[in-house]
């Protein structure tokens, strides 16, 4: 992840990882959470019930876990040419990947709203309807061990690739400075050990901030990537987070021919309502013009 935020109406990256990916932890939206009426005051906000309590959000995140563990499974019996890692220069207009050569397989994910659920802040930042607070989250990842909890599936997920032999790795926008409790974290959640350096790779472990292309690339050099899983599409390039991309052209570079060919077969992108780039839409963005309908 990158790191954290809530969203628009909330807020907290993640990985995450780490909303828009540009502060430090998750990068966050800044407006608090309206006052609660009374009447709402006794329920949290409905992108907070959809992705943590919801069994359709447990069902689509099991689902995904499925599909990436039957993937890699599969593929590394294909002995690919290429890993899904885009090389240095490339573009999603004309994308190129890094050679694997017969480098050891690996499968790296985003943190947080990827591997974890980070429940702990989640609700505080709610009840205070406050905006995302680094001091706050710094917090978290010193003392999140045991805290935050494993999403529906990744534990099965995560055991079946490392039982085919694939390293997993995270690649988050939590702090490198918090390296040991992150370590700690992902091992109470039932995820086994990650070493930073190695398995963990986090924000500041380059000069290139809350891009993870820098870390990509490093872990590229070293393994095969055959999976990239995240919950932001900066978990997979930041061209897709370039600072002021129109959201027309987002939309264009994230559901292109040479995207398309990868979502699900390589690149993973799991559900997370509550907070990320797109919080910047406006109703335009949202709502074409043409589309306008009002009852008689």
């Amino acid at each position: 992840m990158r790191i954290l935020a809530l969203t628009a109406t909330l807020l907290l990256a993640g990985c995450a990882n780490a909303p828009a990916e540009v502060a430090k932890a998750p990068a966050p939206p800044t407006a608090p959470l309206p006052a609660p009426t009374p009447a709402e005051a006794a329920k949290p906000p409905a992108q907070l019930q959809y992705l943590y309590g919801s069994p359709e959000a447990a069902v689509a995140v099991r689902a995904t876990n499925a599909r990436i563990a039957d993937y890699g499974v599969w593929r590394v019996k294909q002995r690919p040419k290429d890993s899904v890692v885009l090389a240095p220069g490339a573009t999603m207009d004309a994308p190129a990947f890094e050679p694997c050569g017969n480098k050891p397989f690996a499968a790296v994910f985003d943190a947080d709203e990827t591997l974890v659920w980070n429940l702990g802040p989640m609700r505080y930042f709610a009840e205070k309807g406050t905006a995302f607070d680094v001091k706050v989250w710094d917090q978290w990842e010193k003392t999140g061990a045991g805290k935050a909890v494993a999403m529906p599936g990744s534990v099965e997920m995560v055991n079946r690739l490392r039982a085919a032999g694939i390293t997993v790795i995270a690649n988050t926008n939590r702090s490198a400075a918090n390296a040991k409790s992150s370590e700690d974290t992902l091992r109470a959640a039932g995820l086994g050990e990650f070493k930073h350096g190695e398995t963990l790779f986090l924000m500041g472990d380059d000069a290139d901030g809350s891009s993870k292309d820098g870390r990509r690339a490093t872990i590229a050099a070293k393994y095969c990537v055959i999976i990239l899983g995240g919950d932001q599409l900066g978990d997979f390039s930041q061209q897709f987070n370039v600072k002021d991309l129109p959201a027309a052209q987002r939309m264009a570079l994230a559901t292109s021919a040479a995207a398309t060919a990868l979502w699900d077969k390589g690149w993973f992108l799991f559900p997370n309502p509550v907070y990320g780039p797109w919080e910047k839409l406006g109703w335009g963005d949202v709502f074409p013009s043409d589309k306008n309908w009002e009852p008689k």
